[in-house]
This record gives structure tokens, C-alpha cells and sequence, in this order.
């Protein structure tokens, strides 16, 4: 007679099967943290936010009306790109692209905090808390947004919302809207942190798409002082890239 013959057996067998799966779900929520502490620096660097995956940004209508309103302001001077003129933060997914390394924090328990070197910005995203909504966040909008986060298994996931329309998405003049929703999502791989950012605007972009951004580890520095406009303190020319946008801006293009 098998198990299923047996309604005592069939009971333990369940029972024990159960169990197995508590003592799994267990083991699986007392799992520390990944370790993603430490000086992060950019790999790369580019002024135009580059899709993952080719193409470029999905602008609607409204999107590259603005996008075009942008770019004429910034180069006749209407227009004036705060995060480099008077450093202002940066916002998110720009924020992702600078050349600048930053040091990642996974103290105090429950929050991650990432403090920048560019214009001594700083991310504190709180976990396993809710996302607020809309409508919560409309009258205290910032440059950074509102972020929260969790783990998921080895990647860390951060939503935020709550920006203000003061930044820009790249240093061309990409446009988003208050309505603006990111997520990112961060794994470490070797000694390589990847951060790739869903950006979810339905007011300027038909879809949803991606930019994914990669750092190398880089404990042997450390967070510099940074002085606004000053090129000088620190060489970022061996992030590639940088070198090829400094002529591109001196050049007028």
C-alpha cells in the first residue's frame, strides 16, 4: 500500500512538507544582506542618458515638444541647467551618470544611504516601507524624489517618486515630468555594482523604458571635498568618456 493508501501517512507526509516549506521561507527571511557597502565609480560616462537595449528615449508629442524647448533655452541661455550652474542635485536617473565616484551605506538597519561626491548630494532610501503615492508626494516634491527600497533575493530595488520638474533626465535637457516614476534595480556582480533604471513618465514618453548603469569598486580612494565649477579637484579623465565630452563642450556641440 502506497501513501496515499494510508491517510495517516498522507497526513505526516503533508505535514512534514509543509514544514519544509516554513523552514525554507524561514531560512530565506533571516539571510543577511548582500554586501554593497563601499566607493563606487563610474565606469563610463556620457552627457546623453543611453537606453538599454538601442534606440532612443520614447518621447510622445508632448515630450519632444519639450525636449526641443529645452535644448533651444540651454544653448541661447534662457534656460539655465541648475545642477551645473548653481549645483543643485542632479535628480534621478542623471544622478546614475556622473562621473563622480560615491560611497554606498548599509547602516543604520533598515535604511541604505548613498552619499555622492558631485555636489555632496545624498540618498537615503528607507526599506521595506510603502511607496507613497501620487498624490501624497505632489506638494513635497524634490530633485532626488522620495525613495523606498527592498531586497529581492541579491538585488536591491528602490522606487522613487515625488520629483520636481526643476532637473533634467541627461545633460542635453531630457525632459520628465512631476508625474515621474523610477526603479531601480542593483546587484552587485564580482567587483562591478550594476544599476539598472526603469523610468515610468506617461506625460512625456510612450512607454516604459531603461538605462542601466555599471561602477567598479574603488575602496582604495575616498570621498573628496567638492567645490562647484572647480574641474580641478579631482581627475576624472580616466572614466571614459569624459575626455570625448569635454571636447564635444568646448566645441559647442
Amino acid at each position: 500500500m502506497n501513501d496515499f493508501g494510508n491517510p495517516y501517512r498522507a497526513g505526516a507526509a503533508a505535514a512534514a512538507a509543509f514544514a519544509s516549506v516554513l523552514l525554507a521561507s524561514a531560512a530565506l527571511a533571516a539571510a543577511p544582506e548582500p554586501n554593497i557597502s563601499g566607493v563606487w565609480w563610474a565606469t563610463t560616462y556620457s552627457p546623453k542618458i543611453l537606453v538599454f537595449g538601442g534606440g532612443n528615449p520614447p518621447l510622445n508629442p508632448a515630450g519632444q515638444t519639450q525636449y526641443q524647448k529645452n535644448q533651444a533655452g540651454l544653448k541661447d541661455g534662457s534656460m539655465v541647467d541648475k545642477a551645473r550652474i548653481v549645483c543643485a542635485p542632479d535628480g534621478i536617473p542623471r544622478l546614475l551618470a556622473t562621473p563622480y565616484p560615491f560611497e554606498l551605506f548599509q547602516v543604520p538597519a533598515g535604511q541604505i544611504t548613498m552619499l555622492h561626491e558631485l555636489n555632496h548630494q545624498m540618498r537615503v532610501i528607507m526599506l521595506d516601507k510603502p511607496l507613497k503615492k501620487y498624490d501624497e508626494v505632489a506638494n513635497f516634491t524634490t530633485f532626488n524624489g522620495y525613495s523606498v527600497g527592498h531586497w529581492e533575493n541579491q538585488t536591491l530595488v528602490i522606487e522613487s517618486i515625488g520629483f520636481n520638474e526643476e532637473t533634467f533626465l541627461d545633460s542635453t535637457g531630457l525632459p520628465h515630468s512631476d508625474e515621474m516614476v523610477t526603479t531601480e534595480r542593483i546587484r552587485k556582480i564580482g567587483n562591478l555594482l550594476e544599476d539598472v533604471v526603469t523610468i515610468r513618465d506617461p506625460k512625456f514618453y510612450t512607454r516604459d523604458w531603461q538605462a542601466r548603469f555599471v561602477y567598479t569598486l574603488r575602496n582604495d580612494i575616498r570621498i573628496e571635498d567638492y567645490s562647484c565649477n572647480d574641474a580641478t579637484h579631482r581627475d576624472i579623465s580616466g572614466v571614459r568618456g569624459v575626455n570625448e565630452a569635454r571636447a564635444a563642450r568646448a566645441q559647442g556641440r
